[in-house]
């Protein structure tokens, strides 16, 4: 029997979804449809299957992890962003509240300005509204050593989403495309390099399986929504605040004061201190080959004292929101654009399995 409210069934196969309505609609209601009156061998392996039930759609997953795709591409490309020109799906819903200690988001993920149109040729996904409950610290403590964002050893695509927007929406630059599709080989490629074409809309933008529009870069249509376009400056126009990242502290775009402590200083556009390597990667079976120009993370450096901003794309500092000082990251024009490390302790706002859906983010 088909389940009541359920009108299609999509297959994740090897990371690709294809919508399977008619034929397997059709088998399901009638499974009694051979000769000797037994239902078909490929049904009963589909009891195998783990069923994942959302409003209007039922997912089959195979079980374990998806193959990983396998890109020989070494170089970086200019990015082909998809317009942003469609209208969400549905409304925009988010709340933040302090409670226990903790900043609580609540939020459908649904961003209030337009998006492109997904799915698209580098994006199978659709947007689908979420359900978050995001907990993370208020009073949030700096530590003396960084948590890298991108952990190579771990599972999920590296790894783990940088924070949220006050839209609540996430941040999360990582990728899962790896040259070769070896995790293992360390050479995992930057969404932002253009050398994999992810889809990716005019928010810097795109869709996981399960419907989670997240962010990769910088997300212009928030900030013009909180008023602050990006490139443009404004001597007396500290940059908004655009979200939260995974730890607790205050997340920016890139205009700050210039003296970090004086709040009357002019505003400037605040600088990382990241960088391309120079010279060629190692090739052969130890790397792709080919000048570090971007198309991978393991691409960038980090050199002290190059720019305004620390190796997470931070600094202490007093903003607006927090006169009496505080730490603060900040998103820049140039790479990592998003942090890639974090000073404090951060939370798990997005649980992985392989397999499934991401659990809603605790």
């Amino acid at each position: 029997m088909w389940p009541k409210g359920i009108d299609h069934i999509q297959i994740c196969r090897y990371g690709k979804w294809t919508d399977q309505r008619v034929v397997i609609k059709n088998q399901l209601e009638n499974p009694m449809n051979q000769k000797n009156g037994k239902a078909p061998r490929h049904l009963l392996r589909a009891g195998a299957l783990t069923l994942v039930a959302t409003t209007f759609s039922i997912v089959l997953f195979a079980q374990g992890p998806p193959r990983m795709r396998k890109h020989k591409v070494s170089e970086a490309k200019a990015l082909e962003l998809v317009p942003a020109n469609k209208i969400p799906p549905t409304t925009n819903r988010v709340q933040v509240t302090e409670t226990d200690g903790f900043r609580v988001i609540e939020s459908n993920d649904i961003p209030k300005h337009t998006v492109g149109r997904f799915p698209n040729r580098g994006n199978p996904n659709a947007i689908a509204a979420q359900n978050w409950t995001i907990k993370i610290p208020l009073q949030p403590i700096p530590n003396d050593t960084v948590t890298p964002l991108h952990q190579s050893t771990n599972h999920g695509p590296p790894n783990m989403p940088f924070g949220v927007g006050v839209n609540g929406v996430l941040f999360e630059p990582g990728t899962a495309e790896f040259w070769m599709g070896d995790r293992t080989a360390d050479w995992n490629y930057e969404a932002l390099g253009g050398a994999v074409g992810l889809g990716l809309d005019a928010n810097h933008a795109h869709v996981q399986p399960g419907g989670i529009y997240h962010y990769h870069g910088l997300p212009t249509g928030l900030l013009e929504e909180l008023g602050f376009t990006a490139g443009e400056i404004d001597d007396n126009t500290h940059s908004p605040l655009i979200g939260w990242a995974a730890d607790g502290f205050p997340v920016y775009y890139a205009f700050g004061y210039q003296q970090a402590d004086d709040p009357k200083s002019s505003v400037v556009k605040l600088t990382t201190s990241f960088r391309l390597k120079q010279g060629q990667r190692p090739s052969g079976s130890a790397g792709p080959g080919g000048r570090y120009d971007g198309a991978f993370i393991q691409d960038y450096e980090y050199a002290l004292g190059t720019g305004d901003l620390d190796e997470c794309n931070g600094r202490f500092c007093v903003t607006p929101e927090f006169p009496e000082g505080t730490y603060a990251y900040f998103f820049t024009d140039s790479w990592p654009v998003i942090p890639r490390g974090f000073r404090g302790t951060p939370v798990l706002l997005k649980e992985r399995r392989h397999g499934a859906h991401p659990r809603r983010p605790r």
